[in-house]
């Protein structure tokens, strides 16, 4: 142990674990991390290589008997009924359900949702009913066959904190300088500080910030394999991570069908991975995510107040001294095209992510640091219940350049850096300069790529400053853009119409971006574009007469009925036959194909049935579907018709699609392993007609 090993032990016992430890086991485990440290500290308390060692195997081996895997749920439940009682580790809920008048604790990877409990446990341990907790437990089997349960808690133990004391936390911060307590909490998320800069460590520290200050925009952009999402799948429980794919208001923000909060009301941090690849179909999500980004509310027919920081993180393929030199690309090239001016002014620090250090063990700690749980803990408390913003107010001064939203970022930048350094106090004047000076850089790097794509003079005051303790002006410069004449100076674009004299625009393009190697030598020449063609424009839609023959292929749903859709917001599909398993999820596939094409707010299925028993079969397979859809903000209506025999579907633009033998025109697959199994447009068809008309 080093000295602030010992001091830390000394101020935090029982709150702090060996990293290097954890580092060894993470790596051949799929288990929460604040799930190792407790075992890690039950088995591996101890200095001497061989206790450590034989703790280590105790570790794997209590996970091996302990630890629920989801797909091993039906084995669990299976060995409980078998012996009698089983321990097991889990994360445990407890709700109350309104029509019963009881409460019942739900194990997530056990997969029951019926667990009987004592009031005892959720009374002692408030945490079971707000989000859960991860918990040795012990369930007993109940052979008592009129009770409604097969399962009941014996024990429980939690192995995240049950209750934080800040009081305590900030009692132990006070034994503590500023650059050692900076030390303690790199080694707490896994690093080595002795083997950092300054620089890099106010840039992990940048990471945390949207754990600990409310409604705190941030974005990291940056190379692959440089932990950008570790702090957010990994550090806190009060963090969710989303990755890429579709990003829809009833998701995120709030699904009316429901007349639920999305993830913005039940998160500290909503953190978007992999930036490039989230799509976004519905223009209102944009304009939602503007709202609540500006100012933490939002409106869906109720008016919405959460804290949820957004913080957005991806990857940037290009060399980033040949964007800088660019006159076309901007450092926001990455993010997806409905993320507009609107949405990046609305960033409180843009963190270079090419500064960052590749993932390596050389530069992990072999030193104590906090269990994760306790600093994640911490930061929540400060999340919730501490306000340093006006406190940074009343310190800090800044230059005339500094407009609305750059003077708002930086302040909650300098606040987030208090609350994480400084949770008992004010720094020193030259430690808060610090703090500034790296905040007025985060905002600047944003306001920079603005005015390289804004073609007046809307951003142009990028020279932020601030005023320091002896009066002085500061201007902050990005280092990657400081003498880039191409971001200091972009080139303004005409906004006048184009005299009778200049060459006409060319057509829209279609830019194929071939990356270019990340480098620190200098650059010979500016991004190229590569492999530039024009769009070719939509074709015109227009009626349709033809005949799939017997063990044709090249037919799916998205190529038959997707061009027909561009402006649709509802569709109605008749059809009789949507009863056995392959019918349904043809069905489903249909969905699926709508959903793609975007827009479509409502589908009804309108079909019969032959039996009482094959109705509530149907009802209760699509009841999942209709689940599926409304977090994609779809509703799904089912209509019963025992007298229909029509097949066709009408969609609201006027187009109607009418196939003889309805959704079901594929032929069964010899086997599921078969080329045209699982992709439609590869299956052999059966012969029917399609007519597609106006109606």
């Amino acid at each position: 142990m080093d000295p602030l090993d010992a001091k830390l032990l000394q101020a935090f016992e029982g709150k702090v674990v060996r990293k290097d430890l954890l580092h060894r086991i993470k790596k051949g485990t799929n288990v929460p991390t604040f799930v190792l440290e407790f075992l890690l500290a039950r088995y591996c308390a101890s200095d001497d290589p061989v206790e450590i060692q034989e703790g280590i195997e105790a570790v794997l081996a209590t996970l091996q008997e302990n630890y629920v895997r989801p797909d091993e749920a039906n084995a669990a439940q299976s060995k409980v009924a078998t012996k009698g009682r089983h321990r097991f580790i889990d994360k445990v809920h407890v709700n109350y359900v309104e029509k019963e008048r009881r409460h019942w604790a739900a194990l997530e990877n056990f997969n029951s949702q019926r667990i009987a409990i004592a009031e005892r446990f959720f009374n002692d341990i408030k945490r079971l009913l707000e989000g859960g907790i991860w918990a040795e437990v012990t369930l007993g089997y109940n052979d008592v066959e009129d009770d409604k349960y097969a399962f009941f808690v014996e024990e429980l133990r939690p192995i995240q904190l049950s209750r934080f004391g800040f009081d305590g936390y900030v009692e132990g911060r006070q034994q503590f300088t500023r650059d050692e307590w900076l030390d303690v909490v790199l080694r707490s998320v896994g690093l080595e500080p002795s083997k950092l800069t300054q620089r890099l460590k106010f840039h992990y520290v940048s990471r945390l910030a949207a754990l600990v200050e409310p409604n705190y925009n941030f974005i990291e952009l940056g190379p692959r394999g440089t932990g950008k999402s570790y702090f957010y799948s990994e550090f806190s429980p009060y963090t969710t991570l989303v990755s890429g794919g579709q990003a829809s208001k009833a998701t995120l923000f709030y699904n009316n069908a429901r007349r639920r909060i999305g993830l913005v009301g039940f998160w500290d941090t909503v953190a978007f991975d992999e930036v490039a690849g989230i799509t976004i179909n519905d223009q209102d999500t944009i304009q939602i995510m503007k709202d609540f980004m500006a100012n933490g509310r939002f409106s869906r027919g109720v008016e919405v107040i959460a804290d949820a920081s957004l913080a957005f993180v991806g990857n940037i393929d290009q060399s980033v001294e040949q964007v800088v030199n660019s006159t076309k690309y901007d450092l926001f090239v990455p993010l997806p095209k409905e993320f507009d001016l609107a949405i990046m002014d609305r960033f409180a620090c843009y963190l270079p992510g090419w500064e960052m250090l590749k993932n390596s063990t050389e530069y992990l700690t072999n030193s104590y640091g906090f269990i994760t749980d306790y600093l994640a803990e911490a930061f929540h408390y400060q999340f919730a219940h501490t306000n340093r913003y006006e406190e940074v107010s009343k310190r800090i001064r800044l230059g005339a350049a500094v407009e609305g939203r750059d003077e708002k970022g930086i302040k909650k930048t300098v606040a987030a850096f208090l609350k994480i350094l400084h949770p008992e106090g004010a720094p020193s004047d030259a430690e808060f300069e610090e703090y500034v000076t790296y905040a007025v850089e985060g905002r600047r790097r944003v306001k920079e790529q603005m005015n390289k794509r804004k073609p007046d003079d809307e951003f142009a005051k990028i020279n932020l400053s601030y005023i320091n303790a002896q009066g002085q002006e500061i201007v902050v410069y990005c280092p990657e853009s400081k003498d880039a004449p191409a971001t200091q100076q972009p080139v303004r674009r005409s906004l006048g119409k184009a005299s009778t004299s200049e060459a006409p625009l060319p057509p829209k393009k279609r830019v194929t971006a071939v990356p270019l190697p990340l480098t620190s030598e200098p650059a010979t020449q500016l991004i190229q574009e590569q492999a530039v063609v024009a769009t070719p424009p939509r074709p015109e839609l227009k009626e349709q007469h033809f005949t799939i023959g017997y063990g044709a292929t090249g037919y799916s749903y998205e190529s038959i009925i997707g061009p027909y859709l561009e402006g649709a917001t509802a569709v109605e599909v008749e059809d009789p036959y949507i009863r056995s398993q392959h019918q349904i999820v043809n069905f489903v596939r249909l969905c699926e194909a709508i959903v793609k094409v975007g827009g479509v707010k409502r589908i009804a299925l309108v079909t019969s049935f032959e039996h009482q028993a094959a109705l509530q079969d149907v009802q209760e397979k699509l009841e999942d579907l209709k689940q599926s859809l409304l977090e994609l903000d779809i509703e799904l209506d089912l209509t019963i018709n025992p007298n229909m025999h029509d097949r066709e579907i009408r969609i609201d633009n006027g187009w109607v699609i009418k196939i003889g033998r309805g959704l079901d025109f594929y032929q069964r697959p010899t086997s599921w392993f078969d080329i045209g199994a699982n992709d439609l447009s590869m299956r052999k068809c059966l012969e029917t007609k399609v007519d597609i008309f106006r109606s």
